[in-house]
């Protein structure tokens, strides 16, 4: 048994490393340019599920909503506006992009996990939207990845952003639903966030500067 697992290692490995080096060859504009649609698709799912939960939220829950300065991504100083992001190089702009891509890797797992047990007529449209939003969460992870290695060291840096909000979102159906809509539009916040600094990027990969 051992030998045959190491054959099917012995047959990945080239396999993975023929993928790398594929990856490398890519130009960073091609590579900007993936990353840019993968971002915008995120964006858009994430906020076509906000508004599908939204549009199941009694006029009460939507009141009581937290603010998006609660969100776990708040303390991470970024860009104001487009103007303001401009002027931010393009190793620091994918390291936000990245730090705040990162910061959801928990949240989204309990996203999904308290979709799952969503008492509602709801549950399993929102469910599968949030098993999408994860792959397509994954899938810019590791493009951005690979982006940060053609891109230096700085690009490389990650702002660490812990999220505290525990292993569910509540014991009662509204309290889910208050507590999965804030999570949701805390994360199209920050989607939006990631896509308007990856367009920069990949504007300044393909244009003049002073024309993005």
């Amino acid at each position: 048994m051992a030998h045959h697992t190491g054959t099917i290692g012995s047959k990945l490995f080239p396999t993975v490393l023929y993928m790398v080096a594929a990856c490398s060859a890519i130009p960073i504009s091609d590579l900007l340019d993936r990353a840019s649609q993968r971002s915008d698709q995120l964006h858009s799912l994430s906020t076509t599920l906000t508004q599908d939960l939204d549009s199941h939220l009694p006029l009460t829950v939507r009141l009581t909503s937290p603010r998006p300065s609660l969100c776990h991504t708040a303390s991470l100083q970024t860009p104001h506006d487009k103007e303001h992001a401009l002027q931010v190089s393009e190793s620091d702009l994918l390291s936000l992009a990245r730090s705040l891509l990162q910061a959801w890797e928990d949240p989204l797992g309990v996203l999904s996990t308290s979709a799952n047990a969503l008492p509602h007529s709801a549950q399993s449209a929102i469910s599968n939207k949030i098993q999408e939003l994860r792959e397509h969460y994954k899938s810019l992870g590791d493009g951005l990845d690979i982006l940060s290695g053609k891109m230096g060291p700085q690009a490389q840096t990650i702002s660490m952003l812990p999220y505290t909000g525990g292993n569910d979102v509540g014991q009662d159906t509204n309290s889910q639903l208050i507590n999965l809509n804030f999570l949701l539009s805390c994360f199209r916040r920050d989607s939006h966030k990631i896509d308007s600094f990856l367009k920069i990027l990949r504007c300044r990969a393909t244009m003049l500067p002073h024309m993005c």
